[in-house]
């Protein structure tokens, strides 16, 4: 393992990796959430066993446009309680899966929860009428072939599908397997007792990060055997980050496609990330030039970062640092306040870096990190992000 050394000489690296100090910087729960609420059948060991599972269904699947008065509903053969749909032109009927369902019963202006909890002829009727009569017309599927058809997702007719496949070839092409062969891989974990993260950690069914399931992707990854430098912590010790990024897509139309790039201190074991800075983020609806979206600006944007060096994200950390905006306590108080905080909020980042530093808050970076450390205590989502947000923007001005 190597330390990129931008700003000083970083220390060797210790046994079972490195300290760090996840006080400073934003935490992030994204990951952890994926992480929680994944089955095991979602989760996967390596990018080559995600994007086979992936790419095997796209081949297997097949999209086309028709008329939504072409439908044909009637409950399931087999079991009373289901329904199928029967295509034009098809030899077999098909069966919606719950997403798809739920996809049609809304073009359609039906409520699919009230749909569903009717027996199956009765439901059948209803999304009938609202077929025969929908005004739009033209609907676009996307049916899956794996031992029956199955209806995976009903779109617009101008909907763009990027596949998730090509997502995860995106990925393959900087991280290669995404378990180590590059730079970019599974993230280790943060061992709370000591503060060392240690970047070498099995991977497996609990511990990674790449999970697909019918209607989505999410994948995450970090260059942690390559920490950055960017000044020092208050005992003299550096400051150490790694980059990382992760990125999601929906080829049924369940979420957008998108990526977010960011430098971050640790991963504890239940993925969620501490001491993230600079979080950038990308998203691409899927509309009809989408996939163009997709070739020409977020896999160059992912290429880019992965590629980059972080001598910028370390000059930024390094011009915070060093613009001193307040020696006093008036000082302190005025520019908060200038800043929309309320001299109760004020008074509570001054407080939090008092703590942290031992000494008041005198530079860009120094009220940044106040900020963000009092942004944890919010209870509400919406509180946290806001004021994470406005501790970036005053980091994005440092000029």
């Amino acid at each position: 393992m190597g330390i990129v050394e931008v700003l000083d000489s970083g220390p060797p690296a210790r046994a079972g990796g490195w300290k760090v100090d996840v006080s400073r910087g934003e935490r992030s729960g994204r990951v952890s959430s994926e992480w929680f609420n994944r089955p095991d059948d979602e989760r996967y060991l390596s990018l080559d066993e995600l994007w086979a599972n992936v790419k095997g269904r796209s081949e297997r699947s097949r999209t086309r446009v028709v008329q939504t008065a072409d439908i044909r509903v009637e409950a399931a053969r087999d079991n009373p309680e289901r329904l199928h749909l029967m295509l034009p032109k098809a030899q077999e009927p098909v069966a919606p899966t719950h997403w798809a369902f739920g996809q049609l019963a809304s073009i359609v202006g039906a409520p699919a929860s009230y749909l569903r909890q009717l027996p199956a002829p009765l439901a059948g009727i209803n999304l009938q009428y609202g077929l025969t009569n929908h005004r739009a017309e033209q609907v676009k599927t996307f049916e899956t072939e794996d031992g029956r058809t199955e209806l995976r997702a009903v779109t617009g007719p101008d909907y763009g599908r990027i596949h998730d496949f090509e997502l995860v070839e995106a990925v393959q092409r900087i991280a290669g397997n995404g378990i180590g062969d590059t730079r970019w891989k599974v993230p280790g974990v943060l061992d709370w007792s000591t503060g060392v993260y240690n970047p070498d950690v099995e991977i497996s069914r609990d511990t990674t990060t790449l999970y697909a399931s019918d209607r989505d992707v999410f994948l995450f990854l970090v260059d942690d055997r390559n920490p950055i430098v960017a000044g020092k912590l208050p005992d003299g010790s550096p400051d150490l980050y790694f980059r990382g990024f992760y990125c999601w897509n929906s080829e049924v139309g369940a979420k957008t496609l998108g990526m977010a790039s960011f430098y971050l201190r640790a991963v504890c074991q239940n993925r969620n990330l501490w001491g993230v800075e600079d979080f950038q983020e990308i998203r691409i609806r899927h509309s009809k030039y989408a996939a163009s979206r997709f070739a020409h600006e977020a896999a160059p944007a992912l290429t880019r970062f992965a590629n980059s060096s972080p001598q910028g994200f370390v000059n930024g950390i390094k011009a915070a640092r060093q613009q001193i905006v307040a020696r006093s306590d008036e000082d302190r108080a005025d520019f908060l306040r200038k800043r929309g905080f309320s001299k109760a909020e004020s008074g509570k980042i001054i407080e939090k870096v008092l703590i942290e530093e031992n000494r008041p808050p005198e530079s860009i970076f120094d009220f940044v990190q106040g900020i963000t450390r009092l942004a944890r205590d919010k209870t509400q989502q919406d509180a946290r992000l806001d004021m994470e947000g406005r501790a970036k923007k005053l980091l994005d001005r440092v000029g």
